[in-house]
């Protein structure tokens, strides 16, 4: 129950993470409506206030207790240093909530291969202390200048080395850039300030949103099979599921013939469907699931 310390303040990421969670709270069972021109989301849920910001500022904002929680990278996290809890990896199989490289990169026909043959050149990139961190790891002292965008057009006029954030490598080859080194992997976190999980209420919020956004996730990648099956194919069909889809086996009107039902991973349904099928299963159906909650 809320009480009158207000309502719990959600940090939701502006830019590239931001269609995306869009639809992981849809999925998830609210209306997240995002306006053009407004920074404070609508939200159909009366406890929950958001705002919308950028994940580069997203963990400061939290360790200072302007907002409760929020979704923002981990590569974030770690370049602010800020102090919040950590209470879960939202990484999906969707645009921007998969997993993102951060990598030093050179010119093709540099003389650069790896991060010793940096030693006293220039690195642009927006994350200055996650670079300077992975230089003093290396032992190596480089000038490391803050990029405001468009990093991977500086090599080698306007910088010797980047480092970068990459999905797929695709803007790094249309620059005929070359990887040195990956020098972090992310992916989207939920956090939380510290004082705010001392608070009950906000405590059982937070941990009722995560329940919804994590089984929203967790069934993205999984689909229901459900198939009639004669009782003499029962075993035939059943060890052709996987071992952990605990399948559910009911009676129907005709004794002869059993419904089976299981969930399984999407991308097993292409092969699975014609096998279960020459194993004698019938009616063989696929339903998307909206969540599953472990």
């Amino acid at each position: 129950m809320m009480t009158d310390e207000g309502r719990l303040r959600l940090g939701v990421p502006k830019g590239s993470l931001q269609e995306t969670t869009k639809k992981l709270f849809g999925l998830a069972g609210f209306n997240l409506r995002i306006s053009g021109r407004s920074y404070y989301p609508d939200l159909d849920d009366p406890e929950i206030q958001c705002i919308l910001i950028r994940p580069q500022e997203m963990a400061r904002y939290v360790e200072q207790g302007i907002l409760d929680c929020a979704i923002t990278g981990l590569d974030w996290l770690l370049e602010t240093g800020a102090d919040v809890s950590e209470l879960a990896d939202l990484k999906a199989p969707w645009p921007n909530y998969g997993t993102v490289r951060w990598v030093m990169a050179a010119k093709e026909d540099s003389s650069f291969n790896d991060v010793k043959d940096l030693q006293g050149k220039r690195i642009a990139t927006e994350a200055v202390g996650m670079t300077n961190r992975f230089l003093a790891q290396h032992g190596v002292s480089a000038d490391v200048e803050f990029s405001w965008g468009a990093t991977e057009v500086k090599p080698p006029i306007l910088a010797d080395a980047i480092v970068d954030v990459s999905e797929t490598g695709s803007s790094l080859r249309a620059n005929d850039l070359k990887i040195l080194h990956v020098v972090l992997e992310s992916t989207p976190r939920f956090i939380a300030n510290h004082t705010s999980l001392e608070v009950a209420w906000k405590r059982a919020k937070i941990d009722r949103l995560l329940m919804l956004l994590r089984g929203a996730i967790a069934a993205a990648t999984r689909v229901t099979l459900a198939m009639n099956v004669p009782r003499e194919c029962i075993e035939g069909v059943l060890s052709l599921l996987p071992a952990l889809s605990t399948p559910t086996v009911s009676t129907l009107a005709d004794e002869n013939w059993v419904d089976i039902s299981t969930v399984v991973e999407e991308k097993l349904v292409r092969d699975l469907m014609p096998q279960l099928y020459t194993a004698g299963a019938r009616g063989i159906i696929e339903m998307p699931i909206n969540k599953i909650i472990e």
